[in-house]
C-alpha cells in the first residue's frame, strides 16, 4: 500500500492526494461493514484517481497505445476518461491482475449494471469521503452506512439530478446502474412482502 501511495502522491496535487487517501480508507470501512475484501477496496481506493490530473493529451496517448476501445460518451468530459485511464495504468504500467480491483477503477464514476461488491464499495466511499462537503453529502452517507445500495443509488441519483440540471448527457453505464439497482431493490422488497404475507397466513392456518 505504501509503494501505491507513494506512486499516487507523485502524480498529482496535495489536494487530490488526500482525497485519495481518504477514499482509501472509507473504502476500508465500507469493506469491513459490507465483507467485501478490505485490502483490494483500500488498493482501488488509493488508486482510483491515479490519471485525474493528467492532460489531455495524456489520456488520448493511453488509449491509443493500449488501443481502448471508447464511445462518443467516454469523451463528454476528462472526468469520463479519467477512469478509463486510470484504470488502464493499474492493468497495465502497475501490473494489478486483479479483475475486480481494475474494474472498480474504472467504473467508479459512471457505475455500471451488474457492479460488483467491491465496484459499488468504491463507487460510494468517492461520494462519502472524510474530505467531502458538498450539498446533499449527509444523506449520501447515512444511506451508505444503513444499506450498500441505498447509498450506491443515492450517489447515482445524486449525479443524474446533478447532469441534467446544467444540460450534460448522462453516461449509459450510470443509466444502466440505476436501473439495476432500482429493479433489485423492487423484486427484494416484493419478495420480502410475500415473506411475510407466507408467514402470516401460517399463523393463520394454524390457530
Amino acid at each position: 500500500m505504501i509503494m501505491y501511495e507513494n506512486i499516487v502522491k507523485s502524480r498529482m496535487s496535495q489536494r487530490r492526494f488526500n482525497h485519495s487517501v481518504n477514499v482509501c480508507h472509507m473504502a476500508g470501512q465500507l469493506a469491513e461493514k459490507y465483507g467485501a475484501n478490505k485490502d483490494k477496496a483500500m488498493i482501488a481506493g488509493i488508486l482510483h484517481d491515479i490519471t485525474k490530473e493528467s492532460s489531455p493529451e495524456y489520456h488520448m496517448n493511453i488509449i491509443r497505445k493500449f488501443k481502448i476501445p471508447i464511445t462518443k460518451h467516454d469523451t463528454i468530459s476528462k472526468g469520463m476518461l479519467h477512469s478509463i485511464t486510470g484504470s488502464t495504468y493499474a492493468a497495465k504500467v502497475l501490473r494489478i491482475r486483479d479483475r475486480d480491483i481494475i474494474n472498480a477503477i474504472r467504473y467508479h464514476t459512471t457505475g455500471r449494471d451488474g457492479m460488483s461488491l467491491l465496484e459499488k464499495v468504491v463507487f460510494v466511499a468517492d461520494f462519502i469521503s472524510d474530505e467531502r462537503d458538498y450539498r446533499g453529502v449527509e444523506k449520501i452517507r447515512k444511506c451508505a452506512w444503513e444499506d450498500l445500495d441505498l447509498g450506491v443509488l443515492a450517489g447515482l441519483l445524486f449525479s443524474i439530478n446533478n447532469l441534467i440540471e446544467i444540460r450534460v448527457p448522462i453516461h449509459p453505464n450510470t443509466i444502466l446502474a440505476y436501473n439495476d439497482i432500482v429493479l433489485k431493490r423492487r423484486e427484494k422488497f416484493n419478495n420480502e412482502r410475500k415473506q411475510s404475507f407466507g408467514r402470516q397466513n401460517l399463523q393463520y392456518t394454524g390457530r
